[in-house]
């Protein structure tokens, strides 16, 4: 009998034995995973801050409210060059179309089914100025919702003559350089900003040259690092959960702003936070559109930088505004589709923190 006591005691300590290292070492398994799967999202993190894309394999939202892209149909894009020469004078077109004729404006025009953006740019350039040009860079993104985005590239000329008048036809009567002082009769006065805007970027590029990016999606979406910044300068970036860890993708809806997709996220995420925080798109890291295939490839992918930031207004006693001070945490996220994820690695922190203060990103601005 006694025996058979130790026997099932020693069965039993042999057992929990045997359970505690098989929990242990499931445990180890789970926390390498984990470990594997945030350091792929810093990695695509960092990806998209060096101006890379990243395939679009789903959207996270908005979706069933959205279309795909088909130009002519429900989606125009606009190209737009803004071109110097060596005394900074800038490269003007004169409108030959009846309901502004002679007026004088930037080389423009729209996308064309079957295009890429530079495509677009490079046609639009030589039909209307008649040089060729190499983009150097976005300047700037304006948009009226997902039904209407104009892309503002800085570009030079690399070939072709300046086109005159004898060479007249429905592209353009001729080009011009203009020295923005002499009197000229301008179809918008729109242009004036981003001329301005060039001329800065020339003299001090105030965020690395962004190009689009060959990558196809067949809606307009905004891939967001929704960041939030803490005491101390710690930083969470929002994510999904499933079916991996990874950086939300929302859908522009034609009603709305593009950008407008990275409030619905937080609406989802935390919808008891929204209305006391302001989301805030800053920027756009890098941008992808393809254009191949009419109405499979016509969308474009934004990532984009997005900062959550808390709207407590403080004045002091003579009503100026006070900084509030820094949140110890993010608002807890409500649906558990999503997490908050705490950046660690410290030159991400750094790039990312710098990113929020200083906004060096390619702007989108909205016409709405």
């Amino acid at each position: 009998m006694e025996g058979q006591v130790e026997h099932q005691v020693e069965h039993q300590v042999e057992h929990q034995v045997e359970h505690q290292v098989e929990g242990q070492v499931e445990h180890q398994v789970e926390h390498q995973v984990e470990h594997q799967v945030e350091h792929q999202v810093e990695h695509q993190v960092e990806r998209l801050l060096s101006g890379q894309g990243s395939e679009v394999t789903g959207c996270d939202v908005g979706l069933e409210q959205s279309k795909p892209v088909t130009l002519r149909k429900n989606g125009t894009y606009i190209v737009c060059g803004v071109i110097f020469n060596d005394k900074d004078e800038v490269l003007m077109v004169q409108e030959a179309k009846q309901d502004c004729y002679k007026q004088w404006y930037l080389p423009a025009g729209r996308v064309e089914v079957g295009e890429s953006l530079e495509e677009a740019l490079r046609r639009e350039v030589k039909e209307e100025a008649g040089f060729d040009c190499e983009p150097i860079s976005l300047l700037l993104i304006q948009e009226q919702g997902p039904q209407w985005i104009r892309f503002i590239f800085l570009a030079k000329i690399t070939g072709g003559s300046l086109k005159g008048l004898a060479a007249a036809d429905q592209e353009s009567l001729q080009a011009s350089w203009w020295d923005r002082r002499s009197a000229l009769q301008l179809r918008g006065r729109d242009i004036l900003r981003l001329i301005d805007s060039g001329l800065k970027y020339r003299q001090d590029p105030w965020h690395p040259a962004t190009l689009p990016q060959d990558q196809s999606c067949r809606h307009v979406v905004q891939r967001l690092v929704l960041v939030f910044v803490g005491a101390e300068d710690r930083i969470w970036i929002l994510l999904l959960k499933a079916p991996e860890l990874h950086l939300p993708t929302a859908a522009a809806l034609k009603t709305h702003a593009v950008t407008w997709a990275a409030n619905m996220v937080v609406q989802e995420a935390m919808p008891s936070a929204y209305y006391d925080h302001d989301v805030n798109t800053l920027g756009v890291f890098s941008l992808q559109h393809n254009g191949r295939q009419h109405g499979r490839t016509d969308g474009v992918c934004f990532n984009t930088l997005v900062a959550l930031v808390p709207d407590h207004v403080q004045r002091d006693e003579d009503g100026r505004k006070l900084e509030p001070p820094a949140a110890d945490r993010p608002p807890p996220v409500e649906n558990q589709r999503y997490v908050w994820f705490q950046v660690q690695k410290q030159t991400l922190r750094e790039k990312l923190l710098e990113k929020t203060k200083n906004t060096s990103l390619l702007p989108i601005h909205s016409l709405y």
